[in-house]
């Protein structure tokens, strides 16, 4: 089979990234992998780049990271191992021959893994039964990442404190942005558009600057956490979770964060409407395996919309960055945030179902 990749999604205008011809003899050899059939690119990554790689070994998933951390891959590796030991739906790190969890090729960081069969399916293709299920699901893996006798993970620390954001510092981004925005000679559409979108931010913080929650020390139960558990990073086979992929921000976290950013994640979508009785599915799933008190999870849900209002994170991977790599998530991300703004009420209602 000639080597081929997919494009991505028509609403992209990119070629698929394909891997360097010279960095794939590399990856042959480091991995072992034999001849290679296939290379078919998966465009449902965000930041990272992923292909499936069809080898006389068998079929393989093929990372190129993102920003990678060597420990901290290594550290993964090690309890992917420990959870698929357990029974639990991840995918396995395959090691270099010299027993190293990243090939690093010049600046490139790959990682490989075994394939794991299934679909991402966006949260709302879900059933409500399917959406208590995946929360009961991420309640086991919170459980489990923090049983040292059955994964390699260190000790907790101290209980995390949540980051304030000032609606002053924010709209002070805000200026400074859009001020890099106007003075670019030749705008795209896209800076055109994001100048639109940072003046409906700087409105939405205006309306909400006295409805800041309080930060400090997270409430509630803490410890090691997957950290993005979005639909993206989820794959779905025969009505059940198949695996849980990218584990490169397992991380100490509040579970009442995880639980409320997990279901954002999920069940939002493309106009940024959040699937309000989905979240609140996902949430019961999750209570019935570990119990989370209401307020606490309330508290989680507006300090996460509040983050919402005063994160530029991908206005300043664009133009700090000058990384691309999340530009298409930005109308949604925006939309979300607007109402979000509009109906806290309601989704309160959700999460404390």
């Amino acid at each position: 089979m000639p080597l081929v990749t997919t494009q991505p999604p028509s609403s992209s205008r990119d070629p698929a990234p394909i891997v360097d011809r010279e960095d794939l003899k590399v990856i042959r050899r480091e991995f072992s992998l034999g001849e290679v059939h296939g290379l078919v690119f998966l465009p449902n990554g965000v930041l990272n780049r992923n292909w499936r790689i069809q080898t006389g070994n068998g079929d393989f998933a093929l990372k190129l990271l993102h920003r990678a951390d060597a420990k901290e891959v290594s550290r993964s590796a090690r309890v992917l191992t420990a959870l698929a030991r357990l029974g639990l739906p991840v995918p396995t790190w395959v090691p270099t021959r010299g027993g190293e969890p990243l090939l690093q090729i010049g600046p490139r960081s790959y990682g490989l893994s075994h394939w794991a069969d299934g679909t991402h399916l966006p949260g709302r293709q879900l059933s409500l039964e399917q959406a208590a299920e995946f929360g009961t699901l991420v309640a086991d893996l919170q459980r489990v990442l923090n049983d040292p006798l059955r994964v390699p993970l260190p000790g907790t620390g101290p209980r995390p404190q949540a980051s304030p954001g000032g609606v002053e510092s924010a709209l002070a981004t805000v200026e400074r942005l859009a001020a890099t925005c106007r003075a670019l000679p030749n705008p795209t559409p896209f800076d055109t558009r994001a100048l639109d979108l940072l003046e409906r931010r700087r409105e939405l913080l205006a309306a909400h600057a006295g409805h800041a929650p309080s930060f400090g020390p997270w409430g509630g139960p803490y410890g090691w956490t997957h950290g993005d558990l979005g639909w993206r990073n989820i794959l779905h086979h025969h009505g059940q979770v198949s695996a849980v992929l990218d584990w490169d921000r397992l991380a100490v976290r509040s579970f009442a964060h995880e639980v409320a950013r997990t279901a954002v994640v999920q069940f939002d979508s493309e106009d940024g409407v959040l699937d309000l009785a989905r979240v609140a599915a996902f949430v019961r799933g999750y209570r019935a395996a570990t119990p989370l008190p209401r307020m606490v999870l309330a508290q989680a849900v507006e300090r996460l919309w509040w983050k919402h209002l005063v994160s530029f994170w991908i206005f300043e991977f664009h133009y700090d960055q000058a990384d691309a790599s999340a530009d298409v998530v930005l109308e949604p991300v925006e939309r979300l945030a607007a109402w979000w703004s509009s109906h806290r009420g309601a989704v309160q209602d959700a999460f404390a179902s």
